[in-house]
């Protein structure tokens, strides 16, 4: 074998300016686990839904800032957990509408709904929690896809660095043919 790849795919034989024909292979499998990983770490909400997440669980009990933050999270199973950029400056905006009032304890601010914050409390009731829905769309098969994506990622660059040109060639060919079969399960439905 002369040390040569076929080119295209996932991007064998580029050299990726290194000099190494397999430079291509690892830049191409880090775009991969970088993409499905910023899939994976977390769900963009809308601020409305930090509004609303925020409403419902005042109105179960007074909470500080990061018991908010927490128990989305756990409400969620994990698939949104809202930064503290969206809730505390939601906090703020709730408080300058009077809905909530905030209170020092122990060294933190506990939040809880006023009466008119009750009144909007009972309307966002109306629907779903916000965290309801993240769940449903990121619960279990849905992580599970990224969570392979990457494993996967990780196991070709791992043969590019390390691998024979023979055991390269056969990982490419394997990589393909799982290409194939993804596109052919999306075919089916």
């Amino acid at each position: 074998m002369d040390g040569s790849f076929p080119s295209g795919g996932f991007g064998f034989g580029t050299g990726g300016g290194s000099g190494n024909p397999l430079a291509g292979v690892w830049e191409a499998m880090e775009q991969l686990r970088a993409g499905l990983e910023q899939r994976v770490s977390g769900s963009r909400m809308a601020r409305g839904d930090v509004r609303s997440a925020v409403l419902s669980l005042l109105a179960e009990r007074p909470m500080h800032g990061y018991q908010i933050i927490t128990e989305i999270a756990d409400r969620s199973g994990g698939a949104w957990r809202p930064s503290a950029g969206s809730v505390y400056p939601t906090l703020q905006q709730l408080a300058d509408e009077g809905l909530i009032t905030a209170e020092e304890q122990g060294g933190r601010k506990t939040y809880s709904l006023t009466d008119a914050g009750v009144a909007a409390s009972e309307e966002a009731a109306e629907k779903p929690a916000p965290w309801e829905s993240a769940g449903r769309r990121s619960a279990g098969v849905h992580t599970a896809l990224p969570k392979a994506g990457m494993e996967l990622a990780a196991a070709a660059a791992q043969v590019a660095r390390t691998g024979s040109p023979e055991q390269v060639q056969e990982a490419v060919a394997v990589l393909e043919d799982a290409r194939r079969r993804l596109y052919a399960i999306l075919a089916e439905g």
